[in-house]
């Protein structure tokens, strides 16, 4: 008996000692992986280089829309002629954006000088900015663009990509102080509330989102509207944005980014998407959609292979670099304020390195429109 007690008694105590010591190793572990995922976001953030929109990368970006704005041809028009009449010359029918090869780069070209004018007031030559922009963003030119929207077979010119641009450029001057910005947002406000108004009356139409990686992609087209519609407080267009976001996306899975990118891309039709439901979903909505739409991108590991351009003289395969670019920009609005996904941060910044470098100095394929795709990539690193 005096035997058999002492048995149990040590058996109590080996098994004490057993889940002590698997306590103490899940301990172990825990503090293990929590080192592991402390040193692997400062292994991103601290040891991958980082690029910087600083004042010298600010001089060196504003030549490109500088050297843009105000160079006519080549042109691309991409109008509807309805007779003779319409034959004119891009700077008769654009006095404001007849620059930078077609009407939308010429509307970001000049979202770019206001980018940066705001970031850095102490750029060589702001007088001479500053002049084109008045210049061109002028009352009498504005009220002709305005024109060429009601005419009979131009009303849906620059469906949506111009459009958003346009509410791009007027929500950086909105959110500019400077004492040129009020006249400047004064000027473009009869083209800023036709854009408007096109949106509300296009998204209720459109019954299928758009989901090409080129201009007519709705959801970049929404997202560069929301944006304006929030710092402006347009409180019906924020919320036409919402509704027709939800009704086009909201029961998307498994979207096949290894697809990504086609051809001529330049917008990643996948993080395009997330990034519009980023803005309108609440954040846990939005984590439990996206562990849906793309999970593969919580994992760790996860790599996406830049857009590879083969020849930057080739003005469609130059669109890879925008790709590079978008896909950074959409991939800091979509991790900002979820840890969980800051593993990304180095593929933003691999798909900047790789197409940043090739800008300035290089063919007016991709100079006459890739500055502002590499500026508002910067902006977004910075704001993340």
């Amino acid at each position: 008996m005096l035997f058999y007690g002492f048995f149990c008694l040590l058996l109590d105590y080996n098994i004490l000692m057993m889940r002590n010591f698997f306590i103490l190793l899940l301990v172990l572990l825990f503090v293990a992986c929590d080192k592991t995922d402390t040193n692997r976001s400062k292994n991103i953030t601290d040891q991958f280089p980082l690029v910087t929109l600083d004042l010298e990368e600010a001089k060196r970006l504003v030549s490109l829309p500088m050297n843009c704005v105000g160079v006519e041809f080549p042109n691309k028009l991409g109008q509807t002629l309805g007779g003779t009449e319409d034959l004119k010359s891009p700077k008769e029918l654009h006095p404001a954006f007849y620059g930078c090869f077609d009407w939308h780069s010429s509307v970001h070209g000049h979202w770019s000088l206001v980018s940066l004018l705001k970031q850095f007031p102490a750029l060589d030559n702001v007088s001479e900015i500053k002049k084109k922009l008045v210049d061109n963003i002028s009352k009498e030119n504005i009220l002709k663009e305005v024109d060429y929207f009601y005419g009979k077979y131009n009303k849906s010119y620059e469906r949506t990509y111009g459009w958003a641009w346009v509410l791009k450029l007027a929500e950086e001057i909105h959110t500019w102080d400077d004492d040129i910005a009020k006249e400047l947002e004064n000027n473009l406000q009869p083209l800023t509330d036709l854009i408007v108004g096109k949106y509300l009356d296009f998204l209720p139409k459109l019954t299928y989102p758009v989901r090409a990686g080129e201009h007519p992609n709705t959801a970049f087209g929404l997202t560069f509207a929301w944006d304006y519609a929030k710092t402006t407080g347009n409180q019906p267009l924020q919320a036409m944005i919402e509704k027709r976001a939800k009704y086009f996306y909201l029961s998307d899975v498994n979207c096949p980014i290894s697809w990504e990118p086609s051809g001529y891309d330049f917008l990643s039709p996948c993080l395009q998407e997330a990034a519009i439901m980023k803005r309108i979903l609440p954040t846990i909505e939005f984590k439990n959609w996206f562990d849906l739409f793309l999970p593969q991108l919580k994992d760790v590991n996860y790599r996406l292979i830049v857009g590879d351009v083969s020849d930057r003289k080739d003005g469609k395969l130059v669109h890879l670099d925008g790709v590079n670019f978008s896909r950074a920009w959409a991939l800091f609005d979509i991790i900002k304020d979820l840890p969980e996904y800051d593993h990304l941060k180095k593929i933003a910044y691999e798909h900047i390195n790789y197409s940043l470098p090739n800008l300035v100095g290089d063919s007016y394929e991709g100079g006459h429109w890739l500055g502002s795709f590499a500026i508002y990539a910067l902006n977004s690193a910075r704001n993340e």
